[in-house]
């Protein structure tokens, strides 16, 4: 929030404005679509200022909803709960397990060792382990796992360089250094000349040291940059793998239950490629900043200290973790098999195992797959039986993979807050009529070309979503751009997709997303640092993501054609361009 007053003083002068600004609205719309959007307004504000919590401005419309006659209380009640919440709490219980167990650090040191220690590769490594990993935990807690890697590998690299700069300072100070040659059998009878001599390879040794602690300073920047923007790019690749990915797919299956084509497959055949280019491109675009391309595919050389000394410490980190332990195969199980129900419930190409359920068809959705699979978490046992003598099997202790304390503790109560005040909004709009109000002043912006009304969306939502957070971003425009597409009669996912996608561009600031603060935290960047890498990368998000909705993505879903389950308005002049 720009202006720096109180929570309170915000508040109170908030408030004193509400009657003007209903008043306000009142002149422009119908009565019960002005306070709708009255309330949306006031929501929004709340969100985009913080000045309350998240969670609790999403509570607004649960009151003043009933009090304007636009729903009522057990109406928007129940908006507040639904089946992306079910979906939320069985990805949290994979996740739980995976933190508590240590396996998200043993994939992510095993993929950096695969991938080498030389400095661009190694960058590359987190990036990977990273971006998959935010797959499939939240991206908060991606960044969170790996930073404390990259910063032990960091300070591993200080010290062997410190022990290296050392040794070659005492080499070059000492009298055996046949290039000094300063003691007095071999002192040249100019001596004034050798001490200009001397003190020049002084000062450029200085130089050459201050310039390796710049460079060494930049693979800092840049492998906690690495970590931040490749927690954010690894969540658009699935449905659960940020929250505004999971905002979208139930709002869209909601307002458009005809059409049921978001789902986890669905979702991962058309991402998983922006995901990758946006970061080979984002790999290449740091290195260049921070490093430049002189090393970065140098094969056959010897090893430098530093790249020795990240092999090494890479290495005694895995060690540590010893053999998988029976905890983490049942993890590993567990989640290859969640996967695996989620591909395979609706394919497209081939029947998928709803198909075993004709008569229930549309009934079984990821959320059963997820919550299945999350309640065995509660009850398969942690430890294996022990054998007695005897041979009977024993249990002592029973405790289960996870216990609810612990999924308390990881589950993001916020967000299924937040989700729901979305959710009770969009069901407001809906009875009031504001949305089919905005879809109607909407309708001019058809004489536009399509390819410039997705541009501009991305480019609108991209900015917000710097300065509020990205669930509160998703949650507002939602409303906002489905009667957009619907008043300029294309298909609502032309629109909806890219935008949703832009919503996690939020790399410009530290405090644009978790992700971002984590990072900063450690001291290694400054602002400036991550505003000139973050806009080129927002950049490269947008561009990729008008390339993916113009090309890749249109035979996915047939974006060319108006859909039989979105709403049948008088087509506007549309330029499929």
């Amino acid at each position: 929030f720009p202006v720096r007053i109180s929570q309170s003083h915000f508040i109170k002068l908030f408030l004193s404005q509400c009657k003007p600004c209903l008043l306000l609205l009142s002149t422009f719309m119908p009565l019960p679509e002005a306070e709708c959007a009255y309330t949306l307004f006031v929501v929004a504000i709340f969100w985009l200022t913080e000045a309350l919590p998240l969670a609790v401005s999403a509570l607004l419309p649960a009151f003043m909803f009933p009090l304007f006659g636009i729903m009522e209380s057990k109406e928007v009640a129940s908006a507040y709960f639904k089946d992306f919440h079910l979906l939320l709490i069985g990805v949290i219980c994979l996740a739980t397990s995976i933190e508590k167990w240590n396996f998200h650090k043993r994939v992510a040191l095993r993929m950096v060792m695969l991938v080498g220690v030389n400095p661009a590769w190694l960058m590359l490594g987190f990036m990977v382990s990273c971006a998959f990993l935010s797959m499939w935990l939240s991206n908060t807690s991606a960044a969170a796992m790996v930073m404390p890697i990259v910063e032990a590998v960091a300070q591993q690299i200080i010290r062997a360089e410190t022990e290296a700069d050392a040794l070659e300072m005492s080499c070059s100070n000492g009298s055996i250094n046949p290039a000094l040659e300063l003691d007095g059998r071999h002192a040249h009878p100019h001596s004034e000349n050798v001490k200009v001599v001397t003190g020049k390879r002084k000062k450029n040794k200085l130089m050459g040291r201050k310039s390796r602690e710049d460079k060494y300073s930049g693979i800092f920047k840049v492998m906690c940059l690495c970590v931040a923007y490749s927690a954010t790019i690894g969540g658009l690749t699935t449905i659960t793998g940020t929250s505004t990915n999971l905002i979208f797919a139930e709002h869209f299956n909601t307002r458009y239950p005809g059409c049921q084509c978001i789902n986890f497959g669905s979702w991962f055949i058309l991402s998983i490629p922006i995901t990758v280019i946006i970061l080979l491109l984002s790999w290449v675009w740091l290195q260049w900043l921070f490093l430049g391309f002189k090393n970065m595919f140098k094969c056959g050389k010897k090893k430098t200290a530093r790249e020795e000394a990240s092999a090494q410490v890479i290495q005694e980190e895995y060690k540590k973790l010893g053999p998988m332990s029976y905890p983490e195969i049942v993890t590993l199980v567990l989640f290859i098999l969640m996967t695996l129900l989620w591909f395979t419930r609706e394919p497209g190409f081939i029947p998928g195992w709803s198909s075993l359920f004709p008569k229930y068809k549309g009934y079984a959705t990821d959320s059963t797959t997820a919550l299945v699979i999350g309640l065995l978490f509660f009850i398969i046992p942690a430890k294996t039986l022990s054998r007695t003598s005897n041979g009977e099997n024993t249990v002592f202790g029973y405790t289960p993979l996870i216990t609810w304390k612990e999924f308390q503790s990881c589950m993001p109560w916020e967000i299924a807050i937040l989700v729901g005040g979305g959710f009770a909004l969009a069901d407001g709009c809906e009875v009031s009529k504001l949305s089919e109000w905005v879809a109607s002043k909407l309708t001019p912006l058809g004489s536009l070309p399509l390819w410039l009304v997705i541009l501009i969306s991305c480019l609108i939502v991209t900015s917000v979503t710097e300065v509020a957070s990205n669930p509160a971003t998703i949650t507002i425009f939602l409303p906002i751009l489905s009667p957009l597409a619907e008043a300029i009669h294309v298909n609502p996912l032309f629109i909806l997709i890219p935008a949703t996608l832009c919503t996690s561009f939020a790399f410009l600031l530290p405090v644009a997303n978790p992700a971002n603060a984590i990072v900063f935290s450690y001291g290694h960047l400054t602002v400036m640092d991550m505003v000139k890498a973050g806009l080129g990368i927002n950049i490269i998000g947008v561009a990729v993501v008008m390339l993916a909705i113009m090309t890749w993505i249109v035979p996915i879903f047939d974006l060319y054609t108006y859909p039989i389950w979105a709403p049948n308005m008088p087509s506007a002049n549309i330029q499929l361009v």
